[in-house]
């Protein structure tokens, strides 16, 4: 049999074009995962907490900051339009609409709201200052500090596509929430790429929520009619049934980030409790932006300031507004107007939360008066470290 033989030169210019176009392939396929991986250009922030706990405020902190488009429980209008349903069977329902919220298709909302709509049929929509200013209303500026009852005097009338349409111009959306009793059913939004996700879990003193939900019982009864699961019945929660519940799920959520987690919630968990908050404000709002990878204006630390350095702890009939209160007043108040035995019951239903979460349980009356005693207790920067974290997977 004749042999070809091929030169060496053709041999090695034939190698070296084949090394070539596989170094090529391969940078081309590196470009397409590097691109894949790439975070959303928008980060997403999820305000985690329950009725009564300071989330308005929480949310007033970033809503007001001029790269935030906030909403302020959007999922109100699933609940109330599903109210026969349990939160459990809800869930699905809010996870998806947060979602949708999220990536800024606010038609998610022609389910629960199929009228032609404007601005104000959104649930507490002048709540939100990305609402009251450009683009959505031409009243104020991105920079303003926007109060709701000029909002809502203002901005009222414009149609309801100026949501979406905002929505888009921001490099940060913020929802507020709590209608979350489960942190696994966040799981999918968590994994799911075309979202940036981070959480702030805030927590509050059952007992002080406790007298906080006193003022507001009727406004509650709906709510919690659906977290009991009463088929649409209205309840009072003069047994703290409701407060179990709410308990147990803020212990839920805080063992679930913190006690061997999934890695995809290193970095993108944070626990707030509105009592530091509310007695070191700046230092916790920056640690909260410097979460959200935003920055604290000057013009934001002196509203901050104002708004936590009122007179007294408000009036009844501002239960669901934010004014200037004094804040620390506010977060020791349930210690005057509770009476012990209301304490010792909420104690009773709530000890996991409060153990868990830091607070100081009382004995007596006199422990319960004593505001000398303070019942924060500091909290356990050792108790978990992501450092110390190691997956198996």
């Amino acid at each position: 049999m004749a042999r070809i033989r091929i030169p060496s030169t053709i041999v090695i210019i034939f190698v070296t074009v084949q090394t070539g176009f596989l170094l090529f392939m391969y940078a081309r396929y590196s470009s397409f995962m590097l691109q894949s991986e790439e975070k959303p250009s928008q980060v997403h922030i999820l305000i985690l907490s329950s009725w009564r706990s300071g989330s308005s405020f929480v949310g007033q902190l970033f809503s007001q900051h001029p790269s935030v488009f906030y909403l302020m429980e959007p999922a109100w209008h699933v609940w109330v339009t599903m109210y026969q349903s349990s939160a459990k069977v809800l869930h699905m329902a809010v996870r998806d609409l947060v979602r949708s919220v999220f990536l800024c298709d606010m038609s998610v909302f022609d389910a629960y709201m199929p009228w032609k709509r404007n601005l104000s049929d959104l649930f507490q929509w002048a709540a939100s200052r990305a609402l009251c200013s450009a683009p959505a209303c031409d009243s104020f500026q991105r920079t303003d500090i926007t109060s709701e009852l000029a909002c809502k005097t203002l901005c009222g009338r414009y149609p309801f596509s100026k949501v979406e349409e905002a929505c888009k111009t921001y490099s940060h959306v913020v929802i507020k929430e709590v209608r979350f009793f489960d942190l696994k059913v966040l799981y999918p939004l968590l994994t799911d790429p075309s979202l940036n996700l981070k959480i702030i879990h805030l927590v509050r003193d059952p007992r002080a929520v406790v007298k906080s939900r006193e003022q507001s019982v009727k406004a509650l009864a709906r709510d919690n009619g659906i977290v009991l699961s009463t088929n649409g019945t209205k309840v009072e929660d003069s047994k703290y049934k409701v407060m179990q519940e709410v308990c147990r799920s803020h212990v839920q959520i805080y063992e679930t980030a913190t006690l061997k987690p999934p890695n995809f919630l290193k970095d993108r968990y944070l626990m707030v409790r509105f009592e530091d908050l509310v007695r070191d404000p700046l230092s916790e709002i920056s640690e909260m932006y410097k979460f959200a990878d935003l920055s604290l204006t000057s013009r934001l630390k002196s509203w901050i300031y104002n708004i936590t350095h009122g007179q007294g702890p408000g009036k009844k009939k501002e239960a669901f507004k934010i004014t200037s209160r004094d804040a620390v007043s506010v977060s020791q108040a349930w210690r005057n107007v509770l009476s012990f035995q209301k304490v010792k019951k909420i104690q009773e239903v709530c000890k996991g939360a409060i153990n868990i979460l830091g607070y100081q349980l009382v004995d007596s009356e006199k422990e319960q008066r004593d505001l000398t005693l303070d019942l924060v207790l500091p909290r356990r920067q050792n108790q978990f470290s992501w450092s110390s974290f190691n997956p198996k997977y």
